[in-house]
């Protein structure tokens, strides 16, 4: 399956959660790209919309090697990464932190002053354009159950099958609606796959909170 563009993923994603419509569901989209699926989703389902942060700790020298995740109050570390590549306690401290800050910051300029949408006791949709490695998505996941979600759903248009066992440990529901192999990237599956700006980001939260 190739997506015309995040907005047809978004389509479609919607209709595979078509039988949360009508329940207390808050939809949780990891910026940037997750947000553009995660604004159709949320409107189709008549659900608020806001974000989750998370964010990959990277290897010392490579910060593309993910060694582990981070979102707020959630630190998920890989530990055979930090062994084989030798990484210091130093290094993971000076890392979280400057990542926990840079999530406050992306935070605080996502949402203009406005509070996050409560999650304690809903059902948290956590959406993104797809998942590659699938760190970030645990840390996600994570999160909105120490928020209290009542339920806790992955859900995304693109995945490799090799990470789903590792995902469905960590939710309630997982909803995929792809998973072709070979898998390299979250873009090939898509025929236009632009990066997404910060303010798209802050435009698609401000329509949904009804300020735009």
């Amino acid at each position: 399956m190739i997506f015309a563009d995040r907005h047809e993923a978004g389509e479609q994603l919607a209709k595979a959660l078509v039988g949360y419509g009508g329940t207390d569901c808050v939809v949780l989209a990891i910026p940037r790209g997750g947000v553009i699926v995660g604004e159709v989703v949320a409107r189709a389902l008549g659900a608020p919309l806001d974000v989750v942060v998370p964010r990959k700790i990277g290897a010392p020298g490579n910060p593309e090697l993910g060694i582990g995740a981070v979102a707020p109050g959630v630190r998920v570390i890989d530990p055979r990464m930090v062994e084989l590549l030798g990484v210091t306690g130093s290094y993971l401290d000076r890392e979280i932190a400057s990542e926990e800050a840079e999530i406050e910051r992306r935070l605080h300029v996502y949402r203009e002053g406005r509070p996050g949408v409560e999650v304690c006791g809903r059902v948290a949709l956590v959406v993104d354009d797809g998942v590659a490695t699938g760190g970030t998505a645990v840390a996600a996941l994570r999160w909105a159950r120490a928020q209290g979600a009542s339920r806790v759903v992955l859900a995304v248009p693109v995945a490799p099958g090799a990470v789903l066992d590792r995902l469905r440990h960590e939710c309630d529901d997982l909803v995929v609606l792809a998973t072709p192999e070979p898998f390299f990237a979250v873009g090939e599956w898509y025929r236009v796959f632009d990066q997404t700006t910060d303010d798209e980001v802050i435009e698609a939260l401000a329509r949904a909170a009804g300020g735009g």
